[in-house]
Order: structure tokens, then C-alpha cells, then sequence
């Protein structure tokens, strides 16, 4: 089942693992896609069938072996040329993920590895967010979302979520951009180069630390 609804599944499902362990629920899958449960749950069943989620009655959903590989392929696609329009086209970190959206199943297999090559093999997207390579793997840093880091942690801007456009506009303005070093304040501020900074609104649940 290669669609890109079915795609949007699994990548959704995905994403919402990388950054924390704990599996996505129906619900909140049907909240993440801003659709109805009842679909949610007809398009679950149709991917279990096809071996590429596991999913029981009320149960959290998670990805098969085969499902991890088919959701890893597309984000690979989806990163790589996240970071193709920053680099090659000028595009801000904010604009990229709705034009990704449409092209990551536009491009073709050897369209994608030319820009793959152009760009020099990158493991992260202008995010921070890890390209799986060829084989599906990642690797990512132990790391600590910004909210729950103690007063007093060092540590570099990982990852920022690009889920809301208006939070990375914010990083940008605030110069707290990927691999930044801060030192964690007191609450709301972070300390950059001896400067003090107010952490963006939204920030501090959406931005990841080095550990």
C-alpha cells in the first residue's frame, strides 16, 4: 500500500516516537492527521493487514519492521529535501516542510539521490532532525527537551520541531539556531555567548538539547 495517505500514516506514527518512547494512541493519531477517528481506524486496520503496523483493540499503534522502513524512507526523502530548498534555493527553515510535503512524492529514486549527492551525504535536516540513510538508519546524541533541563545544563540546540512555523521564526530572531550552545537559566531564560536570553514562547517544549 504505497500512497500518500498511507505515507502521512506512517510517518506520522513515526515522528511521534523519535523523540520520546512512549507509543501514539488512535486518538491522538486522529488529532496529528485532523481527521476523523472513524477513518483513523479504518486506514489502521488496512496498514495492520498489510504488515506494516501493530495495533490492538483501544491500543496504542506502532510500526512494524517493514513499516519502520517504509516510514523511514519517505522522512529520508522529506529531510533530504527540507535541506535542499535551505541550501540550494534559499528558503528559511520555517518555509520548508509544505513544499517538502508535496515533492517528497514527486521526485524520483535517482532525482532524490543526485540531490543526495549534490548536498554531500547530510545526516540532519535544517531542523536538526535525523536523515535516515539509505538503509533506514539514524543515529541521534542523547539529548533533553529544553523544558526539562535543570538550571545550569550546557548543552547544543539539537533539534527544533517545525510543527509550528511562528516557534522557528522565533528561534531564528532569538538566534538560537541548530548547534547553538546555551546554558540553561532560570526558568524562561536561556544564556548565549554571556548574553541573556527569554526562551521564545513555545520553545521550551518544542527544542531539544545535547544531554
Amino acid at each position: 500500500m504505497a500512497s500518500p495517505a498511507a505515507d502521512d500514516y506512517l510517518k506520522t506514527i513515526y515522528h511521534h516516537t523519535e523523540w520520546q518512547d512512549e507509543q501514539i494512541t488512535p486518538s491522538q493519531l486522529a488529532a496529528n492527521l485532523s481527521l476523523a477517528p472513524s477513518s483513523v481506524t479504518e486506514m489502521v486496520q488496512k496498514l495492520a493487514a498489510q504488515g506494516l503496523v501493530s495495533h490492538r483493540l483501544y491500543g496504542p499503534i506502532a510500526l512494524t519492521a517493514a513499516g519502520e522502513r517504509r516510514a523511514a524512507a519517505i522522512i529520508r526523502r522529506h529531510r533530504l529535501i527540507e535541506t535542499w530548498l535551505v541550501r540550494e534555493f534559499d528558503y528559511a527553515w520555517d518555509e520548508v516542510h509544505d513544499e517538502a510535503e508535496v515533492l517528497e512524492h514527486a521526485l524520483s529514486d535517482r532525482l532524490l539521490a543526485g540531490i543526495d549527492e549534490l548536498l554531500g551525504h547530510p545526516v540532519v535536516d535544517p531542523h536538526g532532525d535525523a536523515i535516515p540513510d539509505a538503509d533506514g538508519h539514524v543515529h541521534r546524541p542523547a539529548f533533553v527537551l529544553l523544558g526539562d533541563a535543570e538550571p545550569g545544563h550546557r548543552g547544543r540546540v539539537l533539534r527544533v520541531s517545525d510543527r509550528d512555523p511562528q516557534v522557528l521564526r522565533a528561534m531564528q530572531d532569538a538566534g538560537l539556531h541548530i548547534g547553538v550552545e546555551v546554558e540553561v537559566g532560570a526558568p524562561g531564560v536561556v544564556h548565549v555567548d554571556g548574553a541573556t536570553r527569554p526562551v521564545p514562547t513555545g520553545a521550551a517544549d518544542a527544542v531539544w538539547l545535547t544531554a
